[in-house]
Order: C-alpha cells, then structure tokens, then sequence
C-alpha cells in the first residue's frame, strides 16, 4: 500500500496525535513484518505461501516514499520466494489516467522490480465486487443511504462524540437491493445515494460508523469507459481485491492501522476463507521534501515545477531524470529499515547513497561552471598538447584519456580573488597553482572591463618543467585547479539544484502546514555559460559523470531543442551524513 492518504480513504484517527520523532541516525531497524510471517509459516496459516502486492492508485506519478513500500513488498516476496502482484486500485476515475498507469509500470521497473504475468487492476474485479455488495445487503449487512455527504460527516460525529444513524439505515432487503439495482441502472443523480456498511455508529474508530462502500460518480474510467456509473469506495475493493488475488499479507503504511478492523470486517462479513492479513509499517518521511500526490500535484498544475519530472520533484521520474540510480534508492531503503513508529529520515542520507553509489562508478571529468579566461602568456601560440588524465580513481579499469591543453584555458571564477585572505589556496596576483593533469602557473596580470571593473582575463606564465615527468614534476604549491581548454571546450548550460522546500520539516501533510509558503525560490539556478571538456561530446542522455570539485551531474534526458549539452546537478561532492556518522 503506497504510502499516501487520497481523499476516499476514509479518516484516520490518529492523525492529529501521531507523535513522529526525527531520525539523526536510522541505521537497520528489525523487521517485525518478518517476524510476523514466520510466524504464520510456523503455523501453516497460508500453507507456507507469501503472496504480497504493491497496490498504487494511478493519480499521479509515484515518489521516493513508494519506493520504500515497493523494496518491501517486492523484497519481502522474493526473501520468502513468494509472488508479489502489481495491483492498479483504480476506484476513483475522476482523478486516474493512462498517463499514470504506464509511468508506475516504469517506474517499478527502473527500480529492479518484475511482477512478471501478476498485473492487475481493482476494475477488473467491479462486476465481482458488486456481486459482494448485493451480498452484503441480503445479509442485512449494508444499506443504502439517501444523506448528502455534508450530512453522512455529521452524523458521524467526532473523536469524542458517538455518531448518530441514519434514518435510513433500517431499510428493508428488499427496497435496498432495488435501490442498489436503480443506482447501478443510473437512476439517479450523483451524490443523492450511497451505500453503506451497517456497523456501529458508536465505534470508538470513525472508520467503522458505517462507512460508505459505493457511490454515484458519472466519470468515464480508463479502462471501463461508462459501463460504471457506481463505484466501489477504496476502503471496500482493497481487501476484496487482495482475497481475490490469494494475497497473504497485505503490507501497508501506517496510517492505515485504523483501517485494519475495516479491512477485517469486509472480508469477515462476506466469510471468506483464510482472509490477508494487513500489515502496517512507518511510512517514509524526508527532510526538505513533500512527500504527498496530492500536494506534488498541485505544484505540477500550478507551474511551480516544469513536470512530474522536474529533477526538484522526489518522484521516481524526477529522480531518474536528475540522474539517481535505482541502486541508490533501494541502498537507502535498505539502511532506513522497516519501523513500527513514524520517523523523519534526514536527506542527507539520501544524497549519501546516491554519493557511495556514483563514487564507484562513474568517469571523472572537467567542466568549468563559471568559466574565467586565462592566458598562458609563454605559451607557444598555436601549439595543442594532450596530457593524460584517469578517468576513475576508485576503478582501476577505468583507464584514462587524453585532454587537450592549450594557451588559452578556462578556470572557475571562484578560483581566483584579486585581494585574498590569509588561507585562500588558490590563485591570486603572484600566486602559484598547479592544473590537474598538467602545469604550475603563476598569476602575473589582471585584465579588467574598464567600464565595470568586471575581471574579464587572466595573464599567467607556465612552468614547463612541471609537467607530469618532468624534472620539476614533484614540485609542491597548495592549490589544485581544474580548467579546459578554450579551443577545445563545449558548450554547455548546467543546472544547479536545492532543496525544493526551505524548511527542513515542512514535510508534514496537516491543513496547517502552508507548503506552498516553503517553495524554496532558489532551488533551480541555470548556468548557461559553462565550459566542458571535449570528451562529453557525444555523451548520451542519463549518462553520469563526476566534475572534479564540483559534484556529480547527468546527462538531461530532455536536452534543449538546439541539441545542446545540458547537465543536471545529481548531488554535490560534500557529503554531511558522512561527516556526521563519522564525528559520531
């Protein structure tokens, strides 16, 4: 069950005290759920199988929270070798699209997860679910209600206060099998008659104050067209669908516990044998993030984001785009755990797997984000050396390449100050520097607009002799740059990215949190001057790389319609959570 909370999910009771506590360090959390299975395999409960599913509402585009409860479903089936379906529950038309089916499809995929032939939909299922309602109602176990939707929530009453019943909810059989039969036919208007689940209108748990199973909604469903004018309420097709689908354990997040005893008594009324039984684990919370469709959603519609795969968003398409890998992500919900208790899960550990991740694997090159022109003045014009340059230090197969060195070069803004302080160890009016793979030079002149006072150039000399293998190679001065060489450079536009929400804990879903006030107006900066080495030249969409000092970028998968080079920022190269564990 994804953790989320859409609208015909009914209430959840705790939400107002759910106590959450902030994670610093969640190491490996014990698996109760599979406690909980070895338990019922110890017992012969399901005769030895583990059949689980990942059950997502095709609304939107899945998040970084789904793949927690993807890795468990998927990853608690094949520890037990048992089968996990992949369950569409689309009940609610009004908000569902083919759009969104086939992005979770790949979306799981990516992710390294196969249901193989188990693809499934709760739509497939509406003839048999309202078989199970006319069930329910001969058994005297549901009704059909004439109350608006103002007046079901205030018959209900509240946390404290016991609910009233309906004044229809003594309806004979027979007037509500017809009433049932005149909904399905389209009789009636939306919204005038729902059918509901005769429970307890005094429950302690507003879930079981006779919840609503059906109601009326003229939407046209991507699958089912208008064959259906009614449709089955969440709370009711789930469990249905998984006994239907031999499910065994029904793995959701945690705001579904109360939920549970409806999701029991569904399948208890109808007497079907060896029910799933539900499971609820902590949903997964992040630091400067939104973890809600709903809310991700709006920022699509409202334009804050150019897309469900903006690479700001922490949906799984934004991710990818951005450049994250799969074994990243499910890296991170293995050291997460799976918890009992609500929790914060900082997101610097996030960026920490992504760092570990790419470190092994990905090519070392040069790019010059804010290119600042530096002229070798003792240079030879017109002479082009390559020097040799490793492409991985952490792979020892990764072998080198050769990069063209020139008399013209590139360096970072940043890299020079006209007036340093005491300890800047890089280059300044007199001071030495050693470029990666290549010279010591020596910072002699400074060009200037004379308008602005903008330094335009650099004047240096070079030191031939400090070449790799030359006679003075192994002299030391303190800084290291990185550069291109001009001649030789592309072109490229770079975008640099930050939290998409300032706060660190506006992650919350309660009305009270004004998310939209948290946008960090920051959080996309586009460089469109920057400078890359000549070896990116036909690097394909979603391909990684390191630039040396300044993190690690992709490839866009939607580079601009010039065909030009755009990277986006996956992380930078400065690790916290590392730090953190590491002073721990």
């Amino acid at each position: 069950m994804i953790p989320n909370s859409e609208n015909d999910r009914g209430v959840n009771n705790n939400k107002e005290g759910a106590e959450v506590t902030k994670m610093s360090n969640p190491g490996l959390a014990s698996n109760f759920i599979q406690n909980i299975i070895n338990e019922d395999n110890e017992k012969g409960t399901y005769g030895g199988r583990v059949h689980t599913r990942f059950p997502p509402e095709p609304n939107g585009y899945l998040h970084i929270g789904h793949a927690k409860a993807i890795c468990v479903d998927f990853g608690i089936a094949a520890q037990y070798n048992g089968l996990c379906n992949l369950r569409f529950d689309d009940t609610n038309p009004s908000k569902e699209d083919v759009e969104y089916v086939e992005s979770i499809k790949r979306d799981v995929n990516w992710l390294g997860f196969d249901w193989e032939d188990r693809e499934y939909y709760a739509s497939d299922y509406f003839e048999q679910l309202y078989r199970y309602a006319l069930q329910l109602i001969k058994a005297g176990k549901a009704y059909v209600c004439d109350l608006s939707p103002e007046e079901i929530r205030e018959y209900r009453g509240t946390l404290t206060e016991p609910g009233k019943e309906s004044p229809y909810r003594n309806r004979s059989v027979e007037e509500n099998l017809d009433l049932f039969e005149r909904m399905k036919a389209g009789e009636y208007e939306d919204g005038t008659r729902v059918l509901r689940a005769k429970i307890d209108m005094a429950s302690p748990n507003l879930n079981m104050r006779d919840p609503v199973l059906y109601r009326i909604l003229r939407s046209t469903h991507h699958r089912t067209g208008d064959k259906w004018c009614i449709y089955p309420m969440y709370d009711y097709a789930h469990p249905l669908s998984d006994a239907i689908e031999g499910v065994t354990h029904s793995i959701c997040t945690l705001e579904f516990e109360d939920h549970r005893p409806l999701y029991d008594w569904i399948l208890a009324a109808l007497e079907l044998p060896n029910p799933p039984k539900q499971i609820e684990f902590a949903r997964l919370n992040l630091t400067n993030t939104i973890m809600s469709k709903r809310k991700l959603r709006q920022l699509v519609e409202k334009g804050i984001v150019e897309g469900w795969d903006d690479p700001r968003m922490p949906t799984l398409s934004g991710l990818r785009r951005r450049g994250y890998t799969p074994e990243a992500i499910r890296d991170f919900c293995e050291r997460i755990g799976v918890a009992k208790s609500n929790s914060v899960v900082d997101i610097a550990l996030l960026e920490h797997c992504i760092r570990e991740d790419l470190n092994k694997k990905v090519p070392r090159v040069m790019a010059v984000l804010r290119p600042l022109k530096v002229v070798i003045t003792n240079y030879p014009e017109g002479e082009v050396e390559y020097v040799e340059a490793e492409n991985n230090p952490e792979d020892p197969g990764a072998g080198t390449r050769k990069l063209p060195f020139g008399r013209e070069i590139y360096i970072e803004q940043d890299d020079f100050l006209e007036d340093p302080p005491k300890k800047f160890f890089r280059l300044a009016p007199g001071k030495e520097v050693r470029l990666k793979h290549a010279y010591i030079i020596k910072c002699e002149d400074v060009i200037k607009n004379q308008k602005t006072g903008e330094i335009v150039e650099l004047r240096c000399t070079y030191d031939p002799d400090t070449i790799s293998g030359g006679p003075s190679s192994g002299r030391k001065v303190k800084g290291t740059l990185h550069w291109v060489s001009a001649k030789h450079a592309l072109d490229a536009r770079i975008r640099l990215y930050e939290h998409l929400l300032i706060d660190e804990d506006a992650w919350g879903e309660g009305e009270e949190n004004d998310f939209l006030s948290q946008i960090n107006p920051n959080s996309l900066e586009v460089l469109t001057s920057s400078k890359v080495e000549e070896s990116l030249k036909d690097a394909a969409p979603g391909s990684r790389f390191q630039f040396l000092r300044q993190g690690y970028f992709c490839v866009d998968t939607t580079s601009g319609k010039d065909n030009s080079l755009v990277f986006n920022r996956i992380v930078s190269l400065k690790d916290t959570w590392a730090k953190i564990n590491k002073n721990e």
